[in-house]
């Protein structure tokens, strides 16, 4: 999963003017086995030698610097048909690019199968999940039993209900992972966004590349939770910019069961039938996955999300990735609204909904 890409690339560009020294000259001495020549005057009693000429240092003269700036914009998306299955044979001729409503030029392209996956899990443990609670655990481990494999993934384990805490960091070991879930007690108040910022922030931010450190790796972060938050000093926008800067796809499980009436409750094998009404959390959450290019669900049972986990694993490792440089854009560290369009109408993109142009640093001098 790859940084938003908004590139400052600084040259330095010197002259030095090389100026050449003249070395110091001597003064010429008598061998002392040479007679002295005869003289009218009197021959001093010793000759001095001539002073050593100490040479002037050369002057050095630097040019001023030049500075480029070039804002890539690195995309990563899925595409699928209207029956939710990927599409993986698309050209780069297939696709638009919108900026802010502008079109731009594609520039880079690529399909991206089989990357590396960075994940990062977070565990809502506040009291408002307590009966949920091992719905979580359940929903957390088959995640990543469906997800990871080892040697290649990793992930690590934050949970949060009054403050996020990190259990455990990166590991590919699903038995350290599984036993650090299974730990988890509920209670407290619930801190979901300072749990998505500090996340991003932080571990996906500097999530540890694959051998060699120069491969391509993709960020992910599972939220599993009712989406109230009562209790953050970061606002939800700021989460979520802070996911957005760092280049993240969110997926949300909803661990609601407020829509779900009681006489569904023997009988709940189909859960689209089921759905009749999103909570105001669930709404956080599906907007949180929707801002980013990830998915939101809505299950009853850990059964029911068995198939959505497989379909997210397929997801993440067959996208594509296409980059451009926006036309005539100051880098402002403003947000800029991305829209990917291809040329079949059966088809649908899932994509992030946009990227902040990070303002230009330079390397001093």
């Amino acid at each position: 999963m790859s940084l938003p890409r908004s590139i400052s690339v600084a040259l330095l560009l010197g002259a030095l003017g090389l100026a050449a020294a003249g070395r110091p000259s001597r003064a010429a001495q008598q061998s002392p086995n040479q007679p002295a020549p005869a003289a009218t005057t009197p021959a001093p009693a010793s000759t001095t030698p001539a002073a050593q000429q100490t040479p002037t240092p050369p002057a050095k003269t630097t040019a001023p610097p030049i500075r480029t700036t070039t804002n890539l914009v690195d995309v990563q998306f899925a595409v699928v048909n209207r029956r939710q299955k990927f599409v993986t044979d698309l050209q780069k001729e297939n696709f638009r690019v919108l900026d802010d409503g502008a079109p731009e030029t594609i520039t880079e392209f690529s399909r991206q199968t089989d990357l590396p996956l960075r994940i990062g899990l977070l565990l809502d443990t506040s009291n408002s999940i307590r009966e949920r609670l091992n719905f979580e655990q359940d929903a957390a481990f088959d995640f990543l039993f469906n997800v990871i494999r080892r040697g290649r993934d990793q992930a690590f384990l934050m949970t949060f209900d009054d403050q996020p805490q990190v259990i455990q960091g990166y590991t590919d070991d699903l038995d350290v992972l599984r036993n650090a879930i299974l730990r988890q007690r509920a209670g407290g108040g619930t801190a979901l966004y300072d749990a998505i910022y500090q996340a991003c922030s932080t571990l996906m931010m500097h999530a540890p590349p694959p051998p060699g450190g120069t491969q391509e790796f993709r960020r992910v972060l599972v939220v599993i939770s009712d989406g109230d938050d009562n209790l953050s000093s970061k606002s939800r926008s700021e989460a979520l910019e802070m996911a957005q800067r760092v280049g993240i796809v969110i997926y949300t499980i909803s661990t609601s069961v407020q829509w779900l009436k009681p006489d569904e409750e023997v009988n709940s094998s189909n859960s689209a039938e089921r759905k009749y009404e999103k909570s105001p959390g669930d709404n956080v959450l599906e907007g949180l996955a929707d801002a980013t290019g990830g998915r939101a669900f809505f299950p009853y049972r850990v059964d029911d999300l068995n198939q959505s986990f497989l379909d997210i694993g397929d997801e993440l490792r067959s996208q594509y990735s296409l980059a451009y440089a926006p036309m005539g854009r100051l880098v402002d560290g403003k947000f800029h609204t991305i829209k990917i369009q291809v040329d079949q109408k059966d088809l649908i993109v899932r994509a992030r909904a946009g990227y902040y142009a990070a303002p230009p640093t330079f390397a001093e001098p």
